[in-house]
C-alpha cells in the first residue's frame, strides 16, 4: 500500500496547530544557545524600536530579532559585518514559516572585533573633527578647583590626591562613577556635562579643569571610554580636560578628544598643578633680580645728577645780570614817574583849553537851527502823505462799493469751501498732532532712557565720585591739583567740599622746550617783574 494510503486514518492538521508544534519542538529541543556568527542586514532599529537581521558563517545564515527593551539596555549595540557572540533562545516565526533567534546577550567576538569596532568609530567621529587640535582648549596654569570623574573606592583617586598634595594643594570635588560594566558609560558621559553645567559663583564651586582617571586593564574594560556618548560629551566640555585612563601603552578614544592626555592618572594631578617649592624659588630669585635692577638703576640715576649738578654755574652767577638791571630800573623808576606826570598833564591842559563858553553855545544854536528845519519838513510830509492817501481811500471805496454786491456770493461760496476745507485740515492737523506728540513723546521717552544710559550719573551711582575745582571745571588727573586747593566731589546723592593735602608738592608745569643758545656769552634774558594784581593806574 503505498504511505498516502497508509495516512488516510492519520489525524488532519491545520497550519496554525503545525505551526504551533513545531515551535514548542525547537523551542524545548534548543531553549537558550550561544551562536557565534557575523551580522548581515543590519539597518539600524526599526521604527518600533526591534532589530531585525541575521547572523551567518561560511555555508548557514540564521535570522535574528533583539526587542526594543533588550536592545535599550545593551552596553554593546549592533553594527554591520562585526562578528559577535549572541546568546538568546531559539524560536520559530510562524508568519514566514523560519526560525529565528531572540537575542538577549550580545557581546564582540574575541580582541580583533573589538579593535576594528574602536578603528571604524575612530574613522567616523575623525570625519565630524571631534579630534583636530583647533578644539583643544589650554589647561589653566593653577586652577583653584579640580574636578575628578572616577571612581571613589579605587586606587586612582587616592594617588591624584596624594600627588596634588606634594605639588600643590587644590580643592578636589569627586564626581563618583562606575569605570566598568553596564551603565558606566552614561555615568561617565553624565559627571562631565554635570560639571559643565555648575554655574560660576554657586553653591558648588565649577570646576577649573577635570580629570577623566581609571586605572589600567584590559581593552574590555577600558571600554566604556571608547563610547560614543563619552567621547561626544568631552568634546562638548567647555572646561579643559585632562584624559588619565588605563596605562601608558592603553589608548582609548576619549585621549582623542581629551585637551591633554597623561600616560596614568598621577601623571594628570602633575599637568594640573606646577610645583609649589619650585614656584617659591622662581619667586624668591625674580625678586632678587628686581631689587638688584633697581640698586643698578638707582646708582646710574644718582651719578648722572652728580655729573649735571657738576656741569651748572653757580647760583650768584646766575642772577649777578638780573639782579644788576633790577637796581637800575629801580633806580630809575621815580624819573620816569615824573616825567610820566608831567606828559598827561600837558594833554589835560591842550583838552581843556578846547571846551569854552563860547564854543558851547554855538553847539546848541547849531542843533536847535537842525531841529527848527527839520520839524517844519516833517509836518509837510505828513499834510502831503495823509493828502495822497485820503484820495486813494475814496477811489478804493468806490470800487468797494461797485464789486461788493457781486462778490458777496462768491465770497459766501469761497467762505463755505474754505470753512470745509478748514475743517478737514483741522481734523488732519488734530490727528497729525497726536501722531506728532506720540513719536516726540516716544523720542523724549527714549532720549531719557539714552541720557540716563550715558549720564556720568549712572556711574556715580556705582560708587564713582566727581571732583571738580573752585571754578566747577572736572578735575582729570591729580597734577591738576595743587597742594591746599579747594575742591568739590559729586556722589550719586549730593556734593561735599574738599581741601586736597597741603604738604602735597606742587603740579610742574613743564615749559616748551626752547632753542639752545648758539654761543657760551650769550645773555640771559632779563626777568619779568610780575605786576601786582591789585595795584591800578596812577591816574
Amino acid at each position: 500500500m503505498p504511505p498516502a494510503e497508509q495516512l488516510l486514518n492519520a489525524p488532519e492538521f491545520t497550519v496554525s496547530e503545525l505551526s504551533l508544534s513545531l515551535k514548542r519542538t525547537v523551542e524545548d529541543a534548543y531553549g537558550h544557545v550561544r551562536v557565534r556568527g557575523e551580522i548581515s542586514g543590519f539597518r539600524g532599529a526599526h521604527s518600533s524600536g526591534h532589530c531585525y537581521f541575521a547572523l551567518k558563517d561560511e555555508s548557514a545564515k540564521i535570522e535574528a530579532v533583539i526587542w526594543k527593551g533588550v536592545h535599550t539596555r545593551m552596553r554593546f549595540k549592533p553594527q554591520e559585518g562585526l562578528e559577535v557572540i549572541a546568546t538568546g533562545k531559539l524560536t520559530t516565526y510562524p508568519g514566514s514559516s523560519k526560525y529565528q533567534i531572540v537575542i538577549e546577550a550580545l557581546e564582540p567576538a574575541g580582541i580583533g572585533a573589538l579593535m576594528a569596532l574602536m578603528e571604524e568609530r575612530k574613522k567616523k567621529l575623525a570625519a565630524e573633527g571631534l579630534f583636530d587640535e583647533a578644539r583643544k582648549q589650554l589647561l589653566p596654569w593653577l586652577p583653584e578647583v579640580i574636578g575628578v570623574v572616577t571612581s571613589p573606592t579605587g586606587a586612582v583617586i587616592r594617588d591624584i590626591l596624594h600627588r596634588l598634595e606634594d605639588r600643590f594643594p587644590r580643592r578636589v570635588l569627586v564626581w563618583p562613577v562606575k569605570v566598568q560594566g553596564e551603565g558606566s558609560a552614561e555615568q561617565v558621559a553624565a559627571a562631565i556635562r554635570g560639571f559643565n553645567a555648575l554655574p560660576e559663583g554657586g553653591r558648588i564651586p565649577r570646576p577649573d579643569v577635570l580629570i577623566v582617571a581609571r586605572g589600567g586593564g584590559s581593552l574590555e574594560d577600558l571600554w566604556s571610554f571608547n563610547e560614543e556618548i563619552v567621547v561626544r560629551a568631552a568634546a562638548e566640555s567647555m572646561i579643559p580636560l585632562i584624559s588619565a585612563v588605563g596605562h601608558e601603552t592603553d589608548i582609548t578614544l576619549i585621549d582623542f578628544v581629551a585637551d591633554k592626555r597623561a600616560p596614568t592618572p598621577t601623571a594628570a594631578a602633575e599637568m594640573a598643578v606646577p610645583v609649589r617649592s619650585d614656584l617659591f624659588v622662581e619667586v624668591a630669585d625674580l625678586a632678587r633680580r628686581t631689587r638688584a635692577c633697581w640698586q643698578r638703576g638707582h646708582e646710574n640715576r644718582r651719578n648722572e645728577l652728580r655729573a649735571a649738578a657738576r656741569a651748572l654755574p653757580a647760583a650768584g652767577d646766575l642772577l649777578a645780570i638780573p639782579r644788576q638791571r633790577l637796581d637800575s630800573a629801580g633806580a630809575s623808576l621815580p624819573r620816569c614817574l615824573k616825567a610820566n606826570t608831567h606828559a598827561h598833564f600837558r594833554r589835560f591842559t591842550a583838552a581843556g583849553a578846547k571846551l569854552t563858553l563860547r564854543v558851547l553855545h554855538g553847539q546848541i544854536s547849531q542843533a536847535d537851527h537842525r531841529l527848527t528845519v527839520c520839524g517844519e519838513r516833517l509836518g509837510l510830509s505828513a499834510r502831503s502823505l495823509l493828502r495822497r492817501r485820503r484820495d486813494r481811500f475814496a477811489g478804493l471805496e468806490v470800487r468797494l462799493r461797485a464789486s461788493k454786491l457781486s462778490n458777496a456770493q462768491a465770497q459766501r461760496n469761497a467762505i463755505a469751501r474754505q470753512r470745509e476745507r478748514t475743517h478737514r485740515l483741522a481734523e488732519r492737523a488734530g490727528r497729525a498732532l497726536v501722531t506728532l506728540l506720540q513719536r516726540l513723546d516716544a523720542r523724549v521717552e527714549n532720549s531719557g532712557k539714552l541720557l540716563s544710559a550715558l549720564s556720568y550719573r549712572s556711574v556715580l551711582a556705582r560708587g564713582f565720585a566727581l571732583v571738580r575745582d573752585e571754578a566747577g571745571h572736572p578735575v582729570h588727573s591729580a597734577d591738576a591739583i595743587g597742594p591746599a586747593a579747594r575742591v568739590e566731589i559729586e556722589f550719586a546723592d549730593g556734593r561735599v567740599a574738599a581741601t586736597a593735602d597741603a604738604d602735597r608738592p606742587a603740579p610742574v608745569k613743564r615749559a616748551p622746550s626752547q632753542p639752545k643758545p648758539a654761543a657760551a656769552d650769550t645773555k640771559p634774558a632779563p626777568k619779568r617783574v610780575a605786576k601786582p594784581v591789585d595795584q591800578g593806574s596812577l591816574f
